[in-house]
């Protein structure tokens, strides 16, 4: 004997209740232009909707009684994402990058990190600066701390520092962040 599962519901919890889904005993009904056509039972909402051929959408759950409308929910979903399509076009989104050395960096390789992270924080980006110990190297902590100010003060013009240096295990890190 097997046991037939229970029906599915909609799992878009965000779409708004449209025609027959509308479950309440009374709502406040406004046209297509705007204007309040009143009071009245759902069934009756959905009539005029379907006269004009448009669905009928409710607009606000929390009002006394619920508020519906009448319009084309095609349309409205359409302009909705495209909204949603905008605003994340014009988020920025920040990317944390990384620049890894040793506390016994050449001077060479150093500038080319100095300008790797520069030329990061000029885009916008996050930096972590990474100085990885090997073997004994972790009992010259303050060296690597050394490193890192000297990072930091080179980088004062474009960047400031968001984490001061920090040990974690082989690595000792510090965050540079873009300056506003």
């Amino acid at each position: 004997m097997t046991a037939t599962p229970p029906p599915r519901r909609s799992t878009d919890r965000t779409a708004p209740n449209i025609n027959e889904r509308i479950r309440c005993p009374k709502v406040r009904l406004i046209d297509v232009d705007g204007t309040q056509l009143g009071i009245m039972s759902p069934q009756e909402a959905l009539a005029l909707a379907r006269e004009k051929e448009l669905d009928l959408v409710l607009v606000s759950e929390k009002a006394d009684p619920p508020v519906c409308r009448i319009m084309d929910y095609g349309k409205y979903k359409f302009q909705q994402e495209k909204k949603a399509r905008e605003a994340k076009k014009k988020q920025q989104t920040i990317e944390v990058k990384e620049v890894k050395m040793r506390y016994k960096i050449d001077e060479h390789d150093y500038q080319v990190r100095v300008n790797q992270a520069r030329r990061f924080l000029k885009d916008g980006d996050k930096v972590k600066a990474t100085i990885t110990f090997r073997g004994r190297e972790a009992q010259h902590s303050e060296l690597a701390e050394e490193l890192l100010k000297r990072l930091a003060a080179d980088l004062q013009d474009v960047g400031e520092v968001q984490q001061l240096p920090q040990q974690e295990g082989r690595n000792m890190m510090m965050i540079i962040v873009p300056k506003k």
